[in-house]
């Protein structure tokens, strides 16, 4: 299949293939089918794009929050996940007969959290974030690399608020969204996605729940000044949501983040707050996921990009590889990588036998933004001259000397570039 806008044949992105080629993840027989391992390049993917996600949602008061990956079938069918979601449940039975599930998400387990002591006005907003695995039981046939996995991590978070704190919980997220996804290089478009009216049993709460709901969502969509598609039938079965659309460097279409008000588990798992008059109040839920699942995020990413990740992110930022296997080049290039990883830069070194050709190539094939040749001519002067990976802009100049080359990458990391 070719790409209409580039001309790119789209299975030379591939998720799937990109992953083992940069031995960012694999799948294993053994362990099973849809139940991704990750390596440690994929791991500082993994973390470095959850921590960004976490350092935005911190600046607005976010805490963070650890759940068990096990709950009694109780809780789901108090909240309504065990009605709408069983078949797709990994159910578990005790040796005492108790009937358990593995988490598919972690809304329920959040409330708990939240219903553990009595909550005053004066607390809300009250924002928990947590970054966990959910599982759910696709069957094979479903299963497509990342995109549609059995474990999937979310970065999951969910605001309990009054009502008229809603909008400005709402812009808030919308905003960790925007910065998030414009760093990457996404540009997005909005889905409205709303209930059904023709089929109102397939949604939890009352009529006044829903429009009140919706009309909340509205009102952010108005402050924003965006134009919204519309979702009629697409809304979660407790509430209407914010979905956030990503259009790919290939032309294509993927939902991503989304923003989502709750009206119904605050009132089916009895939820409440005492307001200003010493009275018992439901809180407002609103569930607001910014990756959504990281495996699928990371599948689109990967495809998005080609394998190739912006400094910042890349699993390997600097590989220093030596001309010659003299004492005193090599002793250099360790040196440069020692001085690389003090810095907080991710530098691996290259000291084989192999050509220096070999070498560069080799960094080539892994997408590695620098690669530094570190021989007689560095050993002297104490100046190296970066190799730049091809699509990232030319160095200013192309000469650096070792310690301010090293100092630029570690900013240009931190400034997330």
């Amino acid at each position: 299949m070719d790409d209409p806008k580039e001309g790119v044949k789209l299975e030379d992105n591939d998720h799937r293939r990109l992953g083992q080629e940069l031995d960012l993840f694999t799948f294993s027989d053994l362990v099973g089918a849809g139940l991704p391992l990750w390596t440690p390049r994929g791991t500082i993917l993994r973390q470095e794009l959850d921590n960004f996600v976490q350092e935005m949602r911190d600046e607005y008061g976010f805490q963070a929050v650890t759940i068990p990956h096990i709950t009694k079938s109780d809780l789901y069918k108090k909240s309504g996940h065990w009605t709408k979601f069983s078949d797709d449940l990994f159910h578990i039975v005790s040796r005492e007969k108790h009937e358990f599930a593995m988490k598919p998400m972690n809304c329920p387990h959040h409330t708990q959290i939240y219903a553990s002591r009595p909550r005053s006005y004066r607390e809300l907003p009250i924002r928990y974030r947590e970054t966990t695995m959910n599982y759910r039981d696709e069957q094979t046939g479903e299963l497509n690399g990342l995109l549609r996995a059995r474990s999937f991590t979310q970065d999951d978070a969910h605001v309990f608020c009054r009502e008229e704190d809603i909008l400005q919980e709402v812009l808030n997220i919308w905003s960790v969204i925007e910065r998030f996804y414009k760093n990457l290089g996404f540009d997005l478009s909005l889905r409205f996605s709303r209930r059904d009216p023709a089929t109102p049993e397939a949604y939890a709460g009352t009529n006044e729940m829903w429009e009140r709901a919706e009309a909340e969502l509205q009102k952010a969509i108005d402050k924003k000044g965006v134009k919204a598609s519309d979702g009629t039938g697409d809304a979660a079965f407790y509430g209407p949501k914010l979905d956030f659309v990503a259009n790919d460097s290939l032309g294509r279409e993927w939902q991503v983040a989304t923003i989502q008000l709750d009206f119904a588990q605050p009132e089916g798992l009895d939820l409440t707050y005492t307001n200003s008059q010493d009275e018992n109040q439901r809180p407002v839920m609103i569930h607001c996921a910014i990756m959504g699942s990281i495996e699928r995020f990371l599948a689109v990413y990967i495809e998005h990009t080609g394998g190739k990740f912006p400094v910042w992110l890349a699993p390997e930022q600097v590989r220093v590889a030596t001309l010659n296997d003299t004492k005193e080049v090599v002793k250099l290039a360790r040196e440069v990588v020692a001085k690389a990883k003090e810095l907080g830069v991710r530098a691996t070194l290259d000291d084989s036998n192999e050509s220096v050709g070999k070498k560069i190539r080799d960094a080539e094939v892994m997408k590695v933004p620098y690669t530094v040749v570190v021989g007689t001519k560095e050993l002297e002067n104490n100046q190296v001259a970066p190799r730049v990976r091809s699509d990232l802009p030319k160095l200013e100049p192309e000469s650096f000397k070792i310690d301010d080359f090293l100092e630029k990458i570690a900013q240009d990391a931190k400034n997330r570039r």
